[in-house]
């Protein structure tokens, strides 16, 4: 066994340095699994301070009846503030959560590492910088990692393991090791910008705040056709008001600089605008929305009730939208089935097609004919988002709207934009999942298990595309590659030859 193998036992001792929300949740969670805690802070009193605010966290815990007094005391007694980093030098596992800055962290880790042993696994929780690059700095570069804890650490499972190009896979192993003994959920990925979780989830913000830059619908409409259609637990404007306008953006910005200024990853103009205005959310009192304790909700745009038809005809397969016959008939409304057509769709009784968005705006030509949005589940789905083409009438729109509510749905219209809002999201979250497993970032497994666990998406990305298909996913891609020629929606190669692969196999 050589030294990088070792520990860190569940009795050896873990320092974290950094004392802020952040490394407080670490030290939280290091305690709880039985280890001695060191903690250090450069600002003098911080670290004291820090052990103040753990013990009544713990305290909270006892008073709900999840940990019990005698844990609690027997966690404190193994917690320490140090005031110099020379108090360190017992530590097996070291762990930074200091300011994101390159430098800071160079200079921390090389004073770190003349302090603490040679097996002493050093790690660090950034979120955008390079694990690499701050390894770079150092005499035994091996034994460095990164572990991304996702904040509030205590309480959210998921921890990327992130192996720099230096990195020991022996070292590697022994944080995944750890992190799994701790509790938590590891999954191991490579040192890329934004790691797995924000890497692939910039589409579920760019996608919404594009569209709401198109005014295509308001940011509480958004939000709500993603939560009650898309099955998301928040929408990208009011989770980006929780996290902080100001942080969400400085993320999406580090990935685009580190992609190249990749379309793929571009920042968000209005975005950019909120922060600038100092909008950064719910702690400065206003974001996308006003947080103020007056201020009312915003409601999202939903039709008055219409009338539903009295019949439907269909045409071909629906595809991902298919559970929809099935629920058109049991609210009674009668589907007359027409031969298998190339593109499957509903005639509404005037005769305009109703389908579901294929990434071409429904406005595509002079016809009449309206789009309606992807769900995750159409039966569960309480929201559905329709937009009609430019020669769309308004008796066909309220005919639309009308069989939708008949199945128990809100309806919400919105501007004609191409891929709508659920479905260019999905489709895109779907080819930067592949992408990313393609280029061995992840595997395949560890990719939708950081997307469940990180970010609570309801479904992992490469599930939803396999039963998308991504013959379904590619084409969705290139019509919206159409409308917009920059790059942003060109499928990765990945997709293609994924999709290519399908048509074989048929």
């Amino acid at each position: 066994m050589t030294a990088i193998d070792r520990g860190p036992a569940h009795t050896s001792t873990v320092a974290v340095i950094g004392t802020g929300t952040m490394g407080q949740g670490i030290a939280q969670v290091a305690l709880v699994a039985g280890h001695p805690v060191r903690l250090y802070d450069a600002a003098p009193g911080r670290a004291d301070h820090a052990v103040g605010a753990i013990a009544a966290r713990l305290g909270r815990l006892v008073d709900k009846g999840r940990l019990t007094a005698a844990d609690r005391d027997a966690a404190l007694g193994r917690l320490a503030p140090v005031a110099a980093i020379e108090e360190l030098a017992g530590a097996e596992l070291a762990i930074e959560a200091i300011l994101e800055e390159l430098g800071a962290k160079q200079e921390l880790f090389t004073a770190l590492e003349s302090v603490v042993p040679d097996h002493c696994l050093l790690a660090t929780n950034t979120s955008s910088l390079s694990v690499t690059a701050v390894a770079g700095a150092l005499r035994l570069p091996d034994r460095f990692i990164g572990l991304h804890f996702f904040n509030p650490a205590p309480l959210l499972p998921l921890v990327e393991v992130v192996r720099g190009a230096a990195t020991d896979q022996a070292a590697a192993d022994r944080a995944y090791a750890t992190v799994a003994a701790w509790g938590k959920t590891p999954v191991r990925c490579a040192d890329t910008p934004g790691f797995i979780v924000n890497r692939l989830a910039r589409p579920f913000y760019a996608e919404a705040f594009r569209v709401h830059e198109e005014r295509a619908a308001d940011p509480a409409t958004i939000d709500a056709v993603l939560r009650e259609s898309g099955g998301f637990r928040m929408g990208p404007f009011e989770l980006t008001d929780l996290i902080g306008q100001d942080v969400n953006e400085a993320v999406t910005r580090s990935v685009w600089e580190s992609f190249f200024h990749d379309p793929k990853f571009t920042p968000s103009l209005a975005q950019r605008q909120l922060v600038d205005a100092g909008r950064h959310g719910r702690k400065s009192g206003h974001g996308w929305f006003d947080h103020a304790e007056d201020a009312p909700r915003p409601a999202p745009h939903t039709a008055e009730p219409c009338e539903a038809p009295d019949k439907v005809v269909l045409h071909g397969d629906l595809g991902p939208a298919a559970a929809l016959v099935g629920l058109i008939e049991e609210a009674g409304i009668t589907v007359v089935r027409e031969p298998r057509s190339a593109a499957g769709h509903l005639v509404l009784p005037d005769g305009t097609p109703l389908s579901l968005t294929d990434g071409s705006p429904a406005t595509a030509d002079r016809a009449a004919r309206i789009h309606f949005d992807l769900a995750l589940d159409y039966r569960s789905a309480s929201r559905i988002a329709l937009a009609p083409s430019g020669a769309a009438s308004p008796e066909s729109v309220r005919t639309a709207i009308g069989l939708f509510q008949a199945l128990g749905k809100q309806v919400s219209v919105v501007r004609d934009v191409p891929g709508m809002i659920v479905a260019r999201t999905v489709a895109m979250l779907v080819d930067f999942a592949l992408d990313a497993v393609a280029r061995e970032v992840a595997s395949p497994q560890d990719v939708d298990t950081a997307m469940r666990s990180g970010v609570n998406y309801p479904r992992g990305p490469l599930e939803w595309g396999e039963e998308l298909g991504a013959r379904w996913v590619r084409d969705t891609l290139r019509r919206l590659h159409d409308s917009y020629p920059t790059g942003r929606y060109a499928p990765s190669q990945a997709l293609i030859r994924r999709a290519a692969l399908q048509e074989e196999l048929l």
